[in-house]
Protein backbone atom coordinates (compact mmCIF):
# COMPACT_ATOMS: atom_id res chain seq x y z
CA UNK A 1 0.00 0.00 0.00
CA UNK A 2 0.89 3.52 -0.93
CA UNK A 3 0.84 5.59 2.30
CA UNK A 4 2.65 8.24 0.32
CA UNK A 5 -0.82 11.01 0.93
CA UNK A 6 0.55 11.10 4.99
CA UNK A 7 3.46 13.27 4.07
CA UNK A 8 1.36 15.57 2.42
CA UNK A 9 -1.50 16.12 4.71
CA UNK A 10 -1.66 19.39 6.90
CA UNK A 11 -1.17 18.97 10.58
CA UNK A 12 -4.88 20.93 10.87
CA UNK A 13 -6.29 17.89 9.33
CA UNK A 14 -4.92 15.38 12.20
CA UNK A 15 -6.05 17.51 14.50
CA UNK A 16 -9.58 18.17 13.49
CA UNK A 17 -10.06 14.43 12.62
CA UNK A 18 -8.68 13.95 16.17
CA UNK A 19 -11.50 16.29 17.40
CA UNK A 20 -14.07 14.46 15.21
CA UNK A 21 -12.83 11.17 16.89
CA UNK A 22 -13.56 12.46 20.41
CA UNK A 23 -16.65 14.28 19.77
CA UNK A 24 -17.96 11.27 18.52
CA UNK A 25 -16.90 8.92 21.36
CA UNK A 26 -18.59 11.21 23.37
CA UNK A 27 -22.22 10.53 21.66
CA UNK A 28 -21.46 7.16 21.85
CA UNK A 29 -20.23 6.31 25.65
CA UNK A 30 -23.20 4.83 27.31
CA UNK A 31 -24.24 2.91 24.14
CA UNK A 32 -21.19 1.37 22.71
CA UNK A 33 -18.60 0.73 25.40
CA UNK A 34 -15.59 -0.91 22.72
CA UNK A 35 -16.08 2.05 19.95
CA UNK A 36 -15.87 4.56 22.69
CA UNK A 37 -12.41 3.28 23.64
CA UNK A 38 -11.34 2.94 19.78
CA UNK A 39 -12.73 6.12 18.99
CA UNK A 40 -10.74 7.61 22.22
CA UNK A 41 -7.50 5.85 21.06
CA UNK A 42 -8.09 7.37 17.46
CA UNK A 43 -8.36 10.49 18.76
CA UNK A 44 -5.04 10.36 20.71
CA UNK A 45 -3.48 8.87 17.94
CA UNK A 46 -4.95 11.57 14.87
CA UNK A 47 -3.54 14.24 17.76
CA UNK A 48 -0.18 12.75 18.33
CA UNK A 49 0.35 12.49 14.33
CA UNK A 50 -0.77 16.04 13.88
CA UNK A 51 1.80 17.46 16.89
CA UNK A 52 5.08 15.37 15.65
CA UNK A 53 4.30 16.41 11.67
CA UNK A 54 3.84 20.38 13.34
CA UNK A 55 6.99 19.97 15.28
CA UNK A 56 8.89 18.18 12.19
CA UNK A 57 7.80 21.00 9.58
CA UNK A 58 9.47 23.82 11.77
Amino acid sequence: MNFSFFKNISPIYFYLVSVVCFVLSNVVRDKNIPLYYILLFLGAIFFILGFFKRMKNR
